[in-house]
């Protein structure tokens, strides 16, 4: 009997998909972010055996949508946006591509560095509106400057190495990190005040948890130096929007890149929009036809192993801790 798989978003990358084809899987592609009724609608229209979600949420309805459903994976590392309790309930395993986009992802976040501190974005803009700002525009070299890390998964772990041809020193918080890898320019720091008041760069790579909303708020952007920037790949819930809005508006922090958001998309009416030292992207972190390959090629493996029967990697499993794994395969 033929499987389904749908995806929350557009088809995956052509390899993916002709993997999906030479197993006989059809696979069911959605408009990005429709309605939770459209989409729950559509779940329970063609009963998919598994769902691949690329853009928008997936909520306990949807997941019940389907009786057929055995697999959820996520096209990427965030799973915020899964409801993952529910799925554990239906012992259903949320699976990530852990390190498929982590590449991709650290070289956008360096790229966002650059941006902020030589204002690329901003005298780009400029130029095309006919300006020319060659004696009043000023940047901030890059060079023996602090980068501080929150988190030190796959992304920050690229990162960390990007940087060294720099000079930059490197401070990583991270509480649940076990090992420190051994970096002549990288050194542990366990109070997270004094990662932000010691840093030039904040940079963002830690998972979203029920703990760690507004992570970034108005008491820790007033202890980040006076011209520091904020990078976020992360997730747009780390960092509280109307605290940084304030930040930047009072050139309480030198800028900030963005490609992640609370709410996303952001409205065209945010205030984020009037922020000439903001430099935004529209969380396409993993938007290389590299990183699609990869993430497609993983998520599509994961769901064929629970199909068949076959353990995931524990670290690929991010609501085992809410059900015992071996009844998610019956």
């Amino acid at each position: 009997m033929s499987r389904t798989i749908l995806l929350t978003g557009p088809e995956l990358a052509a390899d993916a998909m002709n993997l999906a084809a030479s197993q006989g899987v059809r696979v069911i592609p959605t408009i990005p972010y429709l309605s939770s009724e459209e989409l729950e609608a559509i779940i329970r229209a063609e009963q998919p055996d598994a769902i691949i979600v690329r853009q928008g949420q997936l909520t306990r309805d949807m997941i019940e949508a389907s009786s057929n459903l055995k697999s959820i994976a996520k096209h990427g590392v965030g799973y915020n946006t899964i409801d993952i309790q529910a799925a554990a309930d239906h012992g259903i395993p949320v699976s990530i591509a852990a390190g498929a986009n982590a590449q991709s992802v650290a070289e956008l976040a360096f790229a966002l560095m650059f941006s902020v501190a030589r204002q690329t974005a901003l005298l780009d803009a400029r130029m095309r509106d006919g300006h020319w700002d060659k004696s009043s525009a000023n940047g901030i070299e890059l060079f023996g400057k602090t980068l501080g890390l929150v988190g030190l998964g796959s992304i920050g772990s690229i990162l960390m190495d990007l940087v060294a041809p720099l000079n930059m020193k490197v401070k990583v918080y991270d509480p649940y990190l076990k090992q420190l890898p051994q970096r002549a320019h990288v050194e542990r720091e366990d109070d997270f005040d004094r990662l932000l008041a010691e840093s030039d760069i904040i940079s963002l790579h830690c998972p979203l948890t029920d703990s760690n909303h507004n992570l970034i708020g108005a008491a820790q952007l007033a202890r980040m130096r006076p011209g520091s920037i904020l990078i976020n790949t992360a997730r747009g819930e780390l960092i509280d929007t109307g605290a940084l809005v304030e930040a930047l508006s009072e050139r309480k922090i030198a800028g900030a890149g963005l490609d992640t958001f609370n709410p996303e998309p952001p409205p065209a009416d945010s205030p984020l929009w009037g922020l000439p030292t903001l430099v935004a992207t529209p969380h396409i972190g993993a938007n290389t036809s590299e990183a699609r390959d990869r993430v497609g090629l993983v998520a599509l493996q994961q769901i064929f192993d629970v199909w068949a029967g076959k353990a995931l990697d524990p670290r690929c499993v991010v609501n085992r801790h809410l059900f015992d794994l071996c009844s998610a395969v019956e």
